[in-house]
């Protein structure tokens, strides 16, 4: 194999360090060995590399397309082993209609294709799909295709202890052909790289089990995540939340023997004095349901009730890690939901920080508390400019909304046209769910100011919406995002093997890169 140009290596790992991917850029390669990744348009046509390889192959990849009806829709692959030319195998992928492309549809094209080789290893794969006119990708193409290709090969098997084959499955190697490779390499390790840095971090904390990543071991993992990257970091203890008067989240989490923490994430990338951007996420490092324990099944899944503040903390360090030129600061309300002697109980009233008192009818609706006393902390301490809060917080939302969006609640129509925008943009979607005044009224307690949930089956989103919106100034732009729904997938997407998600740190940087960030 020769390259004319020069070869520029990235290195990445997956969440266990054993096998890692090469990832280069290049003008040219031979089509004489390996596994090569070509685009098929909706129709069944081959063009550019498609078409190169085709002849190389004296038709096989045109025999195969007809052979099994590949239509080139967007989202299918198609699979030709051994065609001929000395290639392991060819893998074409649906390009849909010859149009122009977003980025993120570029993404999503080598993420489909990477998740096709599912549990194969690799040693060798070329990417080259062409754009509209037949070139080979420019800088921007390339860099979005490297990191579709990135977020697909994620696996995370820290915890298997051997291998039949001797190889980790994925690809060793991946060559991505590109008229710019310098512009190529450098636009996806300045701009692209800390992002895909940032949502492995999330969905390696999600994916661990809730014996290794507890309060204080997640902020020992983040700590060690931000090192070389320029992000200022407290933590709030116990005794610090106890003078703070945060008694909704250490309410959650004193039935525990893991001590809830509260983390805070400060970037400074905007200018002097400039009012930040805050995600606060919930960090229920394990979810039982306290002593409203919830049933057996999928209970091990509750691990990842601390999705919101993975990427909460995970879209900072992308922020930093790109050095946006944006404040912006990041909260993670830490707590363990467990039974025990020492567990607060249904009908218990706590006083939160901001002195308003809550009656809890169920212990299990335990994140709406632990966001009670942290988008509070936000508001006295960083007056944000926006803040917006990401939370598994309801299974009403996924009943509603399915796996494919996040519920977005807000009171200000231009902060959701803005995340809505954001999330078409990155792939990350949302739905705007209504916060009603009869939801408000439903969550009235008798003895208290209010109670956690509303006693009845009713708008159960929404419900926990208005309890956290209770701790939020009318003046403060706010979103809140249950993500319940799009935290963990059971099938994958295209950048998403099945598992932890990282939901939110796309969304999050499109949103600041779109809308709060100074020129």
């Amino acid at each position: 194999m020769r390259f004319i140009t020069a070869i520029f290596a990235l290195f990445f790992f997956t969440a266990s360090a054993a096998a890692q991917t090469e990832i280069e850029f290049t003008d040219y390669t031979e089509a004489d060995s390996g596994t090569w990744i070509a685009g098929v348009y909706e129709g069944g046509i081959l063009f550019g590399t498609s078409a190169g390889l085709d002849r190389a192959t004296e038709g096989a990849l045109a025999r195969a397309v007809a052979a099994e009806g590949f239509t080139g829709e967007e989202g299918r692959v198609l699979i030709v082993p051994g065609p001929g030319a000395g290639l392991t195998r060819v893998v074409l992928v649906g390009m849909g209609p010859k149009a122009a492309r977003t980025p993120r549809q570029y993404r999503d094209i080598a993420g489909t294709a990477i998740r096709a080789l599912g549990e194969t290893f690799v040693d060798r794969a070329v990417i080259s799909l062409d754009d509209r006119d037949g070139t080979v990708a420019d800088a921007g193409t390339a860099a979005n295709l490297a990191l579709g290709a990135k977020l697909a090969s994620y696996r995370f098997d820290r915890y298997h202890t051997g291998l039949d084959n001797g190889h980790m499955p994925g690809i060793a190697r991946l060559v991505i052909l590109t008229a710019q490779a310098d512009a190529a390499r450098a636009l996806y390790a300045s701009r692209l790289e800390p992002l895909a840095k940032a949502i492995f971090l999330a969905r390696d904390l999600i994916s661990e089990p809730a014996n290794v990543i507890y309060p204080e071991s997640f902020v020992t993992r983040v700590r060690r995540a931000a090192r070389g990257v320029d992000v200022d970091i407290d933590v709030l203890k116990v005794r610090d939340m106890k003078k703070l008067k945060m008694g909704a989240l250490l309410g959650v989490g004193q039935g525990s023997e893991r001590p809830p923490r509260l983390l805070v994430l400060r970037y400074n990338g905007g200018a002097e004095g400039d009012a930040p951007v805050v995600f606060v996420g919930k960090g229920i490092t394990f979810d039982s349901g306290g002593i409203s324990i919830k049933p057996r099944d999928n209970m091990w899944r509750m691990k990842y009730d601390m999705s919101g503040a993975a990427s909460a903390v995970g879209a900072v360090l992308a922020l930093a890690g790109r050095k946006a030129k944006v404040n912006v600061v990041g909260i993670a309300a830490l707590a363990e939901n467990m039974p025990s002697a020492a567990a607060q109980r249904p009908g218990d009233v706590v006083t939160a920080m901001s002195g308003r008192t809550i009656e809890i009818w169920n212990t299990d609706a335990e994140g709406r508390l632990v966001l009670a006393d942290a988008v509070w902390y936000a508001q006295v301490r960083f007056r944000p400019r926006v803040m917006i809060d990401l939370a598994t917080l309801t299974g009403a939302v996924r009943r509603a909304l399915g796996t494919q969006y996040a519920g977005l609640f807000t009171r200000h129509d231009d902060l959701a046209s803005q995340l809505l925008a954001a999330g078409e943009a990155s792939g990350e979607m949302l739905w705007r769910l209504p916060l009603h005044p009869a939801q408000r009224a439903a969550i009235r307690s008798d003895i208290a100011d209010i109670k956690n949930i509303s006693g009845n089956t009713e708008a159960g989103a929404g419900v926990g919406a208005q309890v956290i919106g209770t701790f939020v100034a009318t003046d403060t732009r706010w979103a809140h995002l249950d993500i319940a729904g799009v935290a963990w997938t059971v099938t994958g997407g295209p950048t998403t093997p099945p598992g932890a998600v990282g939901f939110g740190i796309q969304l999050l940087d499109q949103l600041v890169a779109d809308y709060y960030e100074s020129e």
